[in-house]
């Protein structure tokens, strides 16, 4: 019970701290600064603070050729899934393409139950229903723009991966600190981006040019990269890959109520609505066995109804 406990805290803060990735792209974005620099800067950074902590603590660097194949494999997977999804702005809105995104926990639960057997409850089911509806009603964009099936595959393609990603960690037998396994994870996507960055001159990279550019690029490397996946591949280890995927739908929500606090949006009763949702999933993951339809549908209609009339 206590593993469970920590697995879902882990799971809670790996989702906030990752929604936060607004709160430090947006400023960069202004400054003039291109989707290939943010990226590499947010991984080079978090691999200059995960070395410097591994040293701190005088852990060993060394690993065995079965782990490398398995940590850069990890690397390639979260390299893809970052540099499709931020490619995917090129093509779309950045509210539909992070609203999209969000099918990964649906491609995680398939994966986990088509290849290891994993049994589908009707809580997890439930809890991915409601976690999708309250991402889709976070989305404040315009009816009547049609997608992009470029956009759409891309953002397809860095779900998919993600998915991967989080099944791989789930199912490796890799046993090391979760700061060790990030810390090669990113070397890899850090690597990988600079290999990256020179298929194109338009994705050449550049210093950041102010000293709040790099403020900005240090908070992406320390709170949405190096804790958020340190915290996510606890939570994968000790309650599983299926319930920390659901939890990401925190993800959305703290770049909503950072959109609010911090650059002034407006508080809605959709936004409302769907943060309810989301929370309610997140507790249908806390309750676990407890999980009851009958209160949850009972429970929600109250608040929706509620809600509305704040209208």
């Amino acid at each position: 019970m206590q593993l469970k406990h920590k697995g879902i805290i882990c799971g809670v803060l790996a989702a906030v701290c990752y929604g936060t990735n607004p709160f430090g792209a947006l400023p960069l974005y202004e400054e003039g600064v291109n989707t290939s620099s943010v990226l590499f800067y947010r991984f080079s950074m978090a691999v200059l603070m995960l070395g410097a902590m591994l040293l701190a603590e005088r852990r060993s660097f060394s690993i065995s050729g079965k782990e490398l194949k398995v940590l850069g494999s990890l690397g390639l997977l979260f390299a893809a899934s970052s540099i499709t999804y931020y490619q995917s702005f090129r093509f779309m809105d950045a509210g539909i393409a992070s609203t999209i995104l969000f099918v990964y926990p649906v491609m995680v639960a398939v994966i986990m139950a088509v290849f290891f057997r994993e049994k589908v409850t009707l809580s997890t089911v439930m809890a991915i229903l409601l976690a999708l509806t309250g991402i889709a009603l976070l989305y404040k964009g315009d009816s009547d723009v049609s997608l992009s099936t470029m956009g759409v595959m891309l953002v397809m393609v860095s779900s998919l991966t993600y998915a991967i990603y989080i099944v791989v960690v789930n199912q490796s037998s890799i046993r090391m600190s979760s700061l060790k396994l990030t810390f090669f994870v990113l070397l890899v996507c850090m690597l990988t981006l600079l290999a990256y960055s020179f298929t194109s001159p338009d994705l050449h990279l550049m210093l950041p040019p102010s000293p709040r550019a790099w403020f900005y690029a240090c908070w992406l490397g320390l709170v949405p990269t190096v804790l958020s996946l340190v915290f996510m591949t606890i939570a994968v280890h000790e309650v599983g890959a299926t319930p920390t995927a659901i939890m990401g739908a925190l993800e959305p929500l703290t770049a909503v109520a950072i959109g609010v606090m911090v650059f002034g949006e407006f508080l809605t009763v959709r936004l409302i609505i769907g943060i309810v949702l989301i929370l309610s999933a997140v507790m249908i993951i806390v309750l676990g066995k407890n999980f009851h339809l009958r209160t949850i549908t009972h429970t929600l209609s109250a608040i929706v109804r509620k809600t509305w009339r704040w209208k």
